[in-house]
């Protein structure tokens, strides 16, 4: 069974990318437009691995990793994927990459984190 990712950005463009990008490397992958959402396929698809976006409207990156510290999938790692700078907002996450990413180095930072899609 494959790996899935959950992807967490609130650009259509940006998750279609992420989502064929995980795809086409053998990767499942599911998308939400911001961290309600997110939390909402979180709970239904359970991902080995989620990339988050920091900088959404409503329910925005930040908030939405606090929740997840706080629940059930707490143990998920995630990568931060955002335009801005935060580290500072998501301390523990695997890894921060700044918009516009090196997708090779995303699918290199996947694997180290979760294996192999397949």
């Amino acid at each position: 069974m494959a790996k899935k990712i959950l992807v967490i950005d609130d650009d259509p463009v940006i998750v279609k990318y992420l989502v064929t990008l995980f795809e086409d490397n053998g990767y499942q992958a599911v998308s939400a437009a911001d961290g309600a959402e997110g939390l909402e396929v979180l709970k239904r698809e359970k991902p080995d691995l989620i990339t988050l976006d920091l900088q959404m409207p409503d329910e925005w990156g930040p908030r939405f990793y606090r929740k997840l510290s706080q629940s059930e999938f707490k143990d998920v790692p995630v990568i931060v994927v955002s335009g801005i700078a935060g580290q500072h907002a998501v301390r523990k996450a695997v890894a921060y990459l700044s918009k516009p990413f090196d997708p090779d180095k995303l699918l290199g930072i996947v694997r180290k984190t979760i294996g192999d899609g397949e």
